[in-house]
């Protein structure tokens, strides 16, 4: 069963103006293993990662129904890539499976979490 949905689109400069003004930006929003990943990236294609990052987990706290803030935070919520460059949600505050998607182009980038309970 659905027990959330989850969407946000992110401007990519509005990131990159972030990270531009706090150096400490990138482990405020990414996990150990998602700023490895980060820093395996270069150019474009590490501000894309970032922001893809920023607007999942914004969609997550939305399909959660909490928003970001005191009750879920950037680093409660794990997002890597697999082998074939999917995102899996490998930590987050919610017990069921968690489906999540990300598209962007060289302005935007958008995000979907799926929230789903399962009875196994």
């Amino acid at each position: 069963m659905i027990k959330g949905i989850g969407i946000d689109i992110t401007e990519i400069k509005r990131i990159q103006e972030m990270l531009q003004k706090h150096p400490q930006f990138v482990s405020k929003i990414l996990t150990p293993a998602e700023k490895k990943q980060y820093e395996q990236l270069g150019g474009p294609r590490a501000l894309e990662y970032l922001a893809g990052r920023w607007s999942l987990k914004e969609s997550f706290s939305k399909a959660y129904g909490t928003g970001i803030g005191s009750a879920v935070g950037f680093q409660d919520i794990e997002i890597v890539d697999n082998e074939l460059g999917a995102p899996v949600v490998t930590k987050a505050p919610f017990e069921g499976r968690v489906h999540a998607s990300v598209s962007h182009t060289a302005v935007n980038v958008i995000t979907e979490i799926l929230l789903e309970e399962t009875n196994d």
